[in-house]
């Protein structure tokens, strides 16, 4: 069994299993108290990859089909819209109902497509449909602004969508052209008129309320579920980048109530489900209800059952912080197997936080669009299909050097062509000093950067797949096997890294175990310089432990210090 450990919390789940060939491993065994850990999980039936480590099992996913939309909402987006991933960057359907499929797998049951405005993409029909052929989901929805409604939702509801939330922000025709900075009210009606009619009940209606724009709609709006089977949902007015978000603008759910009492004093509560968002509430007698999304003045972290997936693939464990997003994207183009994409899910789901920030600052809100900040992506491990020997991912490409006649005095690469094929193998460590302060923010997950080991990882692992083109004399290599590990040590305040690399080749893959170490070490050093003064942080210590294949034979670094 071999072991890659990453400390974060003893509350937490503090590492994450790679099934492996153990004969040669060197790395020390699990904790006992992960032992137990794991033991649990296997004992419990109820556990999943989706249950993170304070219990939370997700059973809803939201997936995002596009970053684009035909509207402009003033609180959304600047009236010039946002920058936008590029076609190829985006998840294809096929894509999409791959990752779906290994969610409901894992106990998702409702899945909500989002956008942008997911119906300007014009497979909607098409991944609805394969969607509904996952065999455990219970529910599958839409979140849509309506514009197109009327004349697509027909073909949805044959395809097989069971809900659908449509986001109107005012009852008054020129008061949308305001907020929307686009026409089409009438249309957004029309459609919530046709919903009800095909027997979509309720119709779910949100509605994001701001001071001094639409907060005098709210009881017109409480009037509208009078004779209609329709949830109007009011949410609290959220920051995104361009929208110049300003707190006076907020109306708080409290303010809601007060102002909706005045007109019906009976508007009251109703039971709530243990993973509903919105606070439901309705006037005695009428036909709908209302509800209130409290993401600003009352979180509801603590029963929240979402997962969210980005347009271009990211899977994102809290929809109100951006941190530590992992591509799944760039797994499935990798070619990682269905076992290694649940791998990383649950690693992901595992770290996530108890709650998102309560009064987060201004700037945290405004770096993009979605309420997402700017993150990294990275490419997944360099893993071999099950199964299957073959590289997963692209060989690299060829060092610029050629091979120079050594006796000119230039530098040359070495010939290796009359060299046989053979298994190579090489381990290598180094450690990073990181000081008190920077320990417990890696092991609080709580840098800005994001998640310190899970980014140094994948540094290490790209820079093994790239060494040929960071040491100019080193021969480009199809690599099998990439494996970097880290380690946080709180007693000593370090950060352990070990790497482990694997090729079938002409020559030893020493100098890419090396790399990996390296600037696995110094991705940390970027990552963390900012907390403290940089000479507080000190990289030592990278050395080879072991080599196996070549012709001058094996090497393990334990034995030759035994032997000194």
């Amino acid at each position: 069994m071999m072991l890659r450990k990453v400390h974060f919390s003893k509350k937490l789940i503090n590492a994450v299993f790679l099934s492996t060939e153990s004969a040669t491993s060197t790395i020390q065994q699990p904790s006992l108290k992960l032992q137990r850990f794991r033991q649990r999980l296997k004992n419990d039936a109820s556990s999943s990859i989706l249950t993170d480590s304070f219990g939370r099992h997700h059973t809803y996913l939201r997936i995002s089909l596009t970053e684009r939309c035909n509207l402009r909402c003033t609180y959304c987006m600047p009236a010039e819209g946002v920058t936008l991933t590029k076609r190829e960057g985006i998840l294809t359907t096929d894509e999409i109902c791959k990752i779906a499929n290994v969610f409901v797998q894992e106990g998702v049951q409702k899945i909500r497509l989002t956008g942008g405005e997911p119906t300007v993409r014009k497979d909607i029909v098409d991944i609805i449909g394969r969607l509904k052929e996952l065999d455990g989901l219970k529910h599958l929805a839409i979140t849509t602004n309506g514009l197109t409604l009327t004349r697509q939702l027909p073909a949805l509801q044959r395809a097989g969508l069971d809900g659908l939330n449509i986001s109107l922000d005012t009852l008054k025709e020129e008061r949308f052209e305001k907020f929307t900075r686009r026409k089409g009210w009438n249309r957004v009606m029309a459609a919530i008129d046709l919903a009800v009619q095909l027997g979509y009940n309720p119709v779910k209606i949100n509605c994001v309320i701001m001071r001094n724009y639409n907060d005098d709609e709210l009881v017109e709006f409480v009037t509208f579920t009078k004779d209609r089977p329709i949830d109007v949902r009011f949410i609290e007015y959220m920051p995104f980048s361009g929208n110049q978000w300003q707190e006076n603008r907020m109306v708080s759910f409290q303010d809601m109530k007060s102002i909706i009492r005045e007109v019906y004093p009976e508007f009251g509560a109703l039971r709530n489900g243990p993973n509903d968002t919105s606070k439901a509430y309705k006037v005695p007698g009428f036909v709908g209800q209302v509800g209130f999304i409290t993401s600003m003045s009352e979180h509801f972290c603590s029963s929240c059952n979402r997962l969210r997936i980005t347009a271009d693939g990211n899977l994102k464990v809290c929809l109100f912080e951006g941190k530590g997003e992992i591509s799944l994207r760039d797994a499935l183009r990798s070619g990682a197997s269905e076992a290694y994409l649940k791998e990383i899910i649950g690693t992901a789901v595992s770290r996530k936080k108890k709650q998102h920030a309560d009064s987060p600052p201004k700037h945290t809100y405004l770096k993009r669009h979605n309420n997402r900040p700017d993150c990294l992506k990275f490419q997944i491990s360099n893993r071999a299909k099950k199964g299957n020997s073959k590289t997963i991912g692209a060989i690299r490409q060829y060092s610029t050097l050629t091979h120079v006649d050594t006796k000119s005095g230039k530098a040359s690469m070495v010939d290796v062509g009359e060299k046989k094929i053979s298994k190579r193998l090489a381990k290598a460590r180094g450690m990073v000093s990181v000081g008190p302060t920077i320990c417990r923010l890696i092991k609080e997950n709580n840098l800005k950067k994001g998640d310190v080991l899970t980014v140094a990882q994948l540094a290490g692992i790209m820079a093994a797949k790239r060494t040929s083109d960071l040491i100019p004399l080193c021969h480009p290599l199809a690599l099998n096997y990439i494996d970097v590990r880290l380690t946080l040590d709180e007693n000593l305040f370090t950060v352990e890294i070990e790497s482990e690399v694997r090729c079938t080749g002409q020559t030893g893959v020493e100098m890419e175990a090396l790399a990996a170490v390296s600037v696995a070490a110094l991705t940390i050093y970027d990552m963390c310089k900012s907390v403290s003064p940089a000479y507080a942080m000190v990289i030592s210590d990278i050395c080879l432990v072991s080599k196996i294949g070549g012709c001058k034979g094996n090497f393990d670094r334990t034995d030759s210090e035994t032997h000194e």
